[in-house]
């Protein structure tokens, strides 16, 4: 392979420009101010019920970072906002999730996170799906969930699959059906 000099001249040339270039650039983008100001709150920006919730944070808070602040804000101002017995209801199941093996709150968080990245129309019919499931007495709900542990993998697809395809039909019949006038 042959270099001729001039090309190698231009090439170098062209590097050094662009190094200058940004060298001279470097100093205008330190200047500018970020697009979104920062997440987080100090602790003076708490109520001082929220200051007493999470007292435990006090000595740390400014050691956290502002997503885990702005979470546990959100989270006290909810707690704070819930009604006696659905506090009660909240702390058993924080008690239990925390009773749980690091395996298992795993698995319920990658569960989680699938259903949270489902369509909007998919996660509602999930809820519908739990909601039908929790109204079924205790014996039915046991028996599916025993059909359910017994099924093969391929059996468990043909299992979702017709329920899919139920849930199809039962859609389409519902948008042929005329509406009534309300």
């Amino acid at each position: 392979m042959r270099f001729d000099l001039r090309s190698v001249c231009r090439a170098l040339c062209h590097a050094w420009g662009l190094a200058l270039l940004l060298a001279a650039a470097v100093p205008a983008f330190a200047q500018q101010t970020p697009e979104r100001p920062p997440v987080g709150s100090q602790w003076s920006d708490l109520t001082p019920d929220q200051q007493k919730l999470l007292e435990r944070f006090k000595d740390n808070w400014g050691t956290l970072p502002p997503e885990r602040q702005e979470s546990l804000a959100r989270g006290s101002k909810r707690w704070l906002s819930m009604p006696p017995e659905e506090r009660q209801g909240a702390k058993q199941r924080f008690d239990r999730w925390r009773d749980l093996p690091p395996n298992q709150r795993k698995q319920l968080r990658d569960r989680w996170n699938k259903f949270q990245s489902l369509p909007p129309e998919e996660r509602e019919s999930v809820r519908d799906n739990f909601r039908k499931f929790k109204k079924m007495t205790p014996e039915r709900r046991q028996h599916l969930r025993d059909r359910w542990e017994k099924a093969s993998p391929d059996e468990r697809q043909r299992m979702l699959d017709r329920a899919r395809e139920r849930r199809e039909l039962r859609q389409e019949r519902q948008q042929q059906r005329p509406r009534r006038p309300g």
